[in-house]
């Protein structure tokens, strides 16, 4: 039987620690050679949206398995993107026009083995937990031993994410916040302020919010860098996922910033120069960064490029891209959790498989 779920049933069975090893294993994986990764495919149809002028049909995809989870997970995405503003700050935007003003996007889980599909669910909550789950990863190795204040842009949905999973790893004594809206960001402040059970402050500018900080973490839809890298100072730790495409190139970073860091971790090089990005590809090209001086996560992972080593060094993670080995990872996981648990609907496997050869 297929089985299938929804968001409600994926959040109740990923929590930050299960999240964060089921990563770190299958990256281990993909370093070994066992594990396979497609870069993320990304399209846009040429012409407007009748309904939606300045909006573009996209349609996006990623996949990736490995046999330590015994799945192939494929990841898609049928958006209508474009951009907005918000205090005058360009943001990314997908709009929810899907019937009932809702979103489509969906994870398909096939066994390895057996070749047919095994499970079927949304991709919006492992969407957010797969990107904090990366991020935190990278900070075990980059990170401070012991930060104490971190920096936080954004107070949207993948800032909570990260903030959430981030305080699992490290016993901030404070969290500074920052986002355009004002009103946003202090409501964000003090629902997380409650959620966690530590002080969360909203920083009335970008500026503070870096400064006295020794861990930057953005985690926005901005379109353009969201601080002044000379700001940034040594020994600090700073986090992006500001991914970018040949047609969006968004990023949360300067090069200022890229300038300054002393060790430069990224997601994807691969998609990095597939996309061109303007703060990992351009900056090569720039000469700000040597190419070969930048390197992948999995890196770290297996001692190939050494992490943080010195307190004085300023560590830049770059999360910059999707994978579908973070969706098999996750949804493998979620796949036996909710079994134990007995939840999700089964379905026919029959439905989905066929006679002919395709």
């Amino acid at each position: 039987m297929t089985l299938l779920l929804n968001n409600d049933e994926v959040e109740r069975v990923l929590t930050p620690e299960i999240s964060i090893q089921a990563t770190e294993a299958i990256y281990r994986e993909l370093a070994e050679g066992t594990a396979y990764n497609r870069p993320r495919s990304q399209v846009y149809l040429p012409a407007e949206s009748k309904n939606h002028p300045g909006f573009h049909y996209r349609f996006k995809s990623q996949e990736g398995g490995s046999p330590g989870t015994g799945v192939w997970a494929l990841r898609i995405t049928s958006d209508m993107s474009g951009h907005s503003f918000t205090s005058g700050k360009k943001r990314r935007r997908i709009l929810p026009v899907a019937t009932g003003d809702r979103y489509c996007g969906l994870v398909i889980l096939f066994d390895i083995e057996r070749i047919e599909p095994i499970a079927i669910m949304p991709d919006g909550i492992m969407q957010k937990m797969r990107v904090a789950a990366l991020s935190s990863l990278a900070a075990k190795y980059l990170a401070p031993a012991k930060p104490k204040v971190m920096g936080l842009f954004g107070s949207g949905w993948q800032a909570s994410a990260h903030i959430e999973y981030l305080s699992k790893l490290f016993d901030f004594e404070r969290v500074k916040v920052y986002s355009p809206n004002e009103e946003h960001r202090r409501q964000f402040a003090r629902e997380m302020s409650r959620k966690l059970d530590r002080p969360v402050v909203a920083a009335e500018s970008p500026r503070e919010t870096v400064e006295s900080s020794d861990f930057i973490q953005a985690a926005t839809a901005a379109w353009d860098p969201v601080f002044d890298g000379h700001w940034v100072e040594k020994g600090m730790y700073i986090a992006s996922i500001g991914g970018a495409d040949r047609t969006s190139k968004r990023r949360e970073i300067d090069d200022e910033t890229i300038q300054r860091a002393d060790i430069y971790i990224v997601h994807s090089k691969e998609v990095a120069r597939l996309d061109q990005s303007p703060d990992i590809w351009e900056a090569a090209e720039k000469g700000i960064k040597d190419w070969d001086s930048i390197h992948e996560i999995q890196d770290l992972l297996t001692g190939k490029v050494a992490g943080r080593t010195g307190a004085d060094q300023t560590t830049l993670f770059n999360n910059n891209t999707g994978a579908g080995v973070q969706f098999a990872a996750l949804g493998s996981t979620v796949l036996k959790r909710a079994r134990d648990l007995g939840l999700g609907r089964e379905l026919p496997t029959e439905w989905f498989l066929e006679d002919e050869i395709p």
